[in-house]
């Protein structure tokens, strides 16, 4: 039996849950179901935070959840969810999951004999059962509209008050079932504040091996959430602590080294440079991070090709392109983002230089304020010249018309940076010119710090 604390005994209002998330509940209680606000929500307004998400958890199963909102659409394989729109909100619900197995739930729910991972399970059953499939005490409390009441179920009330974070059921079972709760595990450390349980902590150090066998794709949303949502710099820390960024970025940890303080550095002025962003609300773009990560590796590995005669623009491109093509085998960030970070990267060796129309033609370019700030981050921790920075600083904030004097670049834009256009040449039929440093895309891209 779950212990209910009564209104009077817990800080949560409607005034500070959702308009539309309180309709849902609403709707389903008056159509005779059970409805309860369930998970981060809950446990974010008791510890007087705004929540991002609202989720609904009910007995009413996807279909009729789906026959009841008429702005509802059905989503998920492994899990069946409805998603209920309001304009821009989206309020999930979710159907109460039963414990069962693998033969109980039929085609309805498999577990990989291999691994212990579950990979398909639409298996419903009661409350009772619904808070043992949760992870984490802190994530499994309800919020019931009929009384207002929070339902208890595995202790995670207290642990909310003591910030501490313990897991539902047997730890390593747990992990073995989906190895990516214990990225959740360190994001939750990182973004509350939390202290993890010791036994929590201990088979996350065991077990890190697991994610090497997560999906790719899903190791990007894990991305998102662990580095673009405020908390970048302690989510590092908490990866570190329990070895779980090597598993991440295994070319970034190779290049850290043991020790490497200037190494160390340069990320996490870039991790926090990333969380001044999102507490300013300024956009934040996962290519430039991971491009931040990376950069190290590709530099080296730009050094070898470079020693064998090929100029440091090709070289950086190919490094840039080989690191990039083993990442996306752990990560995998889609073209939109893997495309221009490559370009920053290789758009390193520009930077020198600094007279001429080519010079102007890269300052004017899409991709060079993305490419700046990392210019700008390298020779904050000396791994880039700081007069060259300096001077590309100073040469934006001058008129445009000064810009191009500073270049040695002409009125016209021509000419080889001593102001003297050149003759235009005629062009081949059927072949079009493309700058060396033209970009393959052109989105609407902001730096990452």
């Amino acid at each position: 039996m779950p212990r209910i604390i009564s209104r009077s005994e817990h800080s949560i209002s409607r005034a500070d849950i959702s308009r539309n998330a309180l309709k849902v509940l609403y709707r389903l209680k008056d159509a005779g179901y059970q409805g309860f606000l369930v998970g981060g929500s809950v446990r974010d307004l008791l510890l007087g935070r705004r929540p991002k998400d609202f989720d609904v958890a009910t007995d009413a199963h996807p279909e009729d959840v789906r026959a009841l909102f008429g702005n509802s659409r059905l989503i998920g394989r492994r899990f069946r969810l409805a998603h209920i729109r309001y304009g821009g909100e989206i309020i999930e619900v979710a159907t109460f999951r039963g414990v069962g197995n693998e033969e109980d739930g039929g085609a309805e729910r498999q577990v990989s004999a291999e691994s212990g991972r579950l990979l398909r399970d639409n298996v419903y059953g009661t409350i009772e059962e619904d808070v043992w499939r949760r992870d984490f005490t802190a994530n499994s409390l309800y919020y019931n509209i009929a009384d207002f009441s929070v339902w208890d179920f595995t202790g995670g009330f207290t642990d909310i008050q003591a910030r501490q974070l313990r897991m539902i059921g047997i730890p390593e079972a747990r992990f073995r079932e989906d190895p990516v709760r214990m990225l959740r595990a360190a994001r939750f450390a990182a973004k509350l504040g939390f202290s993890m349980d010791t036994t929590v902590a201990d088979e996350i150090v065991s077990l890190g091996g697991l994610l090497d066998g997560v999906p790719p794709a899903r190791l990007f949303d894990e991305f998102l959430k662990l580095f673009q949502s405020g908390h970048a710099l302690a989510s590092y820390h908490e990866l570190q602590r329990y070895g779980l960024f090597p598993r991440l970025f295994p070319a970034t940890a190779a290049w850290m080294g043991p020790g490497g303080d200037s190494r160390s550095r340069f990320i996490e002025d870039a991790l926090r440079n990333t969380d001044q962003r999102v507490a300013d609300d300024r956009p934040v773009t996962p290519m430039f991070l991971i491009g931040v990560f990376l950069w190290g590796a590709v530099a080296e590995r730009a050094a070898q090709l470079a020693a064998g005669g090929m100029s440091d623009y090709q070289a950086l491109a190919n490094a840039a392109a080989e690191l990039a093509r083993d990442q996306a085998e752990r990560i995998a960030m889609p073209k939109r983002f893997s495309i221009p970070m490559r370009e920053m990267l290789q758009l390193q060796a520009r930077f020198d230089l600094t007279r001429g129309a080519r010079a102007l033609a890269f300052l004017e370019s899409d991709r060079f304020r993305a490419a700046y700030d990392l210019y700008l981050l390298r020779a904050r921790v000396g791994n880039a010249d700081p007069a060259i920075a300096d001077w590309w600083t100073r040469l934006q904030e001058l008129p445009a018309d000064q810009r191009r004097q500073a270049l040695g670049v002409g009125r016209s834009g021509g000419g080889d940076g001593d102001g003297t256009p050149r003759r235009p040449r005629r062009r081949r039929r059927g072949h079009r010119r493309v700058r060396e440093d033209a970009p393959e895309t052109q989105p609407d891209l902001q730096p990452g710090v």
